[in-house]
């Protein structure tokens, strides 16, 4: 059996990192106040993963002129790249940046 590639569902949230409450867009994958995540999916949009582990932001990429979260699951180390979205809270991106660098200074 052949799974889908990306599956659009519009949902709602809290966020069970930081309790925001967060309208989803269905394209919505995180918070866009912490920008946690959830491991919920298998294939983007399938919620098949039976993890349900929180993600934790490790990581901010910029290439191709969007900027990329890397999502950490905290159970099982799962990671998953999401694009910053337009909502996304910013300063959180650049302090999840800038305390990568500084822990890369430190090695």
């Amino acid at each position: 059996m052949q799974t889908k590639g990306f599956q659009r569902n519009v949902e709602d949230f809290e966020c069970e990192s930081c309790k925001a409450f967060i309208k989803g867009n269905g394209y919505t994958n995180h918070c866009s106040m912490c920008l946690w995540s959830k491991h919920v999916d298998v294939m983007p949009g399938d919620r098949k993963s039976p993890c349900g582990g929180l993600m934790k932001p490790i990581r901010v990429e910029f290439r191709n002129g969007d900027y990329y979260i890397t999502h950490e699951c905290q159970k099982c180390h799962f990671t998953r790249n999401n694009r910053v979205g337009k909502n996304d809270n910013f300063d959180v991106v650049v302090k999840i940046a800038r305390d990568l660098a500084q822990k890369i200074a430190k090695v």
